[in-house]
């Protein structure tokens, strides 16, 4: 839907149940929805933790059909959707619980709009393609990153095109969702680093795009506050529950933000990453954000000073500029402090496909529209440059320097 200029649009989920324990509530709100037949869409990964067998025998408990849809990859596909839908035909699911990180909702919000929008899915690419409702969806988040939960986007690979979809239709928004700390206690601390910051960049690009609004701007500064108070302790000590509490609301109001505002450069670049070497979203987004922010401070100075103050790093008397540059130091020991690797220093990345690849990925980032958004919009030279530059800019903890990428194991998603 298009609005007038002026006129800001401000979508969330209907309801959302937020704290420790919440996941048990579930049985109670597939009833209030009128769901008898669910769909639950996950992953491998869930599946094995355990959480997943827990809902299923509540839900089952309170009377309601359950299938179990496991199919979905990181960076999900197409052909992920394509199953999913099969699923839920076989199923007659009236009702799709997403159950996981942010693939496994995304793919759950484009499943649910299958039924009443079966154009091609690369029709739907794009702001505001998608026309009709879909199945209520309940989106249950077991990652404190993606801010999936709250947003009216999905991200889906075109495997024939090797493209990163990002759709944005408020048909894509869940219904409501369920924001449960206790489901992020078990991630491993690679995993923990990069949807923390990822986390971060959520709110940093909805305050700085130029598509930010005065609804959208209280929860983003709210998001890198959070985030900026309790990664490090979400990492350090991952039985942390105020922390894991912390980054969970934190990337909510992540997704509230960007959702309604929008997101810019570090995820227009980030996409064709992902398609490119596969690589985690919030990963990319981690290794991207210290890069595009050093570049783009100069045209939005009060902003991302704002920011830095929201940080933590920079007072309020500290003049902008102090601040912004203040910002881009914290940004990057912040991922030397959680050991974030450099993109060349990931695993299934090689400077022969990166040097072969990165007039396309620049291409294909402006093609996005995300860059389009950011306070200094780039060139398809100057987004080469700085991959280039993210290349090599992120450096690892102080000592480990010269470690390789066979000796990631610390980061076994990546």
């Amino acid at each position: 839907m298009k609005t007038e200029p002026g006129i800001r649009r401000f979508d969330v989920p209907t309801t959302i149940l937020r704290g420790g324990g919440a996941r048990h509530r579930l049985p109670d709100l597939v009833r209030e929805m009128g769901g008898s037949r669910v769909l639950l869409v996950t992953d491998p990964g869930v599946v094995q933790l355990g959480a997943v067998a827990e809902v299923v025998k509540s839900l089952k408990a309170a009377g309601v059909s359950v299938a179990i849809f496991d199919q979905v990859q990181p960076d999900p596909t197409d052909e992920n959707v394509a199953a999913g839908v099969a699923a839920l035909g076989t199923q007659r699911a009236d009702l799709i619980v997403a159950f996981g990180g942010g693939s496994p909702i995304d793919v759950a919000k484009v499943i649910a709009i299958r039924p009443a929008n079966p154009a091609p899915l690369p029709d739907f690419m794009g702001l505001h393609k998608i026309r009709r409702a879909g199945l209520p969806l309940i989106a249950v988040p077991t990652t404190a990153g993606t801010g999936s939960e709250a947003t009216k986007v999905a991200v889906i690979t075109d495997t024939a095109r090797h493209v990163k979809m990002m759709m944005l239709s408020a048909p894509l928004l869940p219904r409501a969702a369920i924001v449960d700390y206790e489901l992020s206690l078990s991630m491993p601390r690679g995993l923990t680093a990069a949807v923390g910051v990822d986390t971060l960049t959520h709110g940093i690009e909805a305050y700085v795009s130029r598509q930010a609004n005065a609804l959208a701007d209280p929860p983003a500064l709210q998001c890198v506050t959070l985030a900026a108070r309790h990664l490090r302790a979400a990492w350090t000590e991952p039985s942390n529950r105020g922390a894991r509490e912390g980054m969970m609301l934190a990337a909510t109001l992540g997704g509230m933000a960007f959702s309604n505002s929008s997101v810019c450069l570090v995820h227009g670049m980030s996409r064709p990453i992902g398609a490119v070497f596969h690589l985690p979203h919030g990963l990319s987004n981690a290794i991207l954000l210290p890069t595009v922010a050093r570049y783009s401070v100069q045209a939005a100075p009060a902003r991302y000073a704002a920011i830095a103050r929201a940080c933590g790093c920079a007072g309020p008397a500290t003049p902008d500029a102090d601040a912004c540059a203040t910002l881009i130091t914290w940004l990057e020991d912040l991922n030397r402090a959680l050991e974030l690797p450099r993109l060349s220093q990931c695993r299934g990345v090689t400077r022969e496909v990166f040097e072969a690849s990165v007039e396309k990925m620049a291409t294909d980032a402006l093609a996005s529209g995300s860059p389009g958004n950011n306070p200094r919009v780039p060139t398809a030279t100057e987004i080469v440059a700085l991959y280039r530059e993210a290349w090599g800019a992120t450096r690892l903890s102080r000592g480990d320097n010269n470690r390789t990428t066979s000796d990631l194991s610390a980061f076994p998603v990546f």
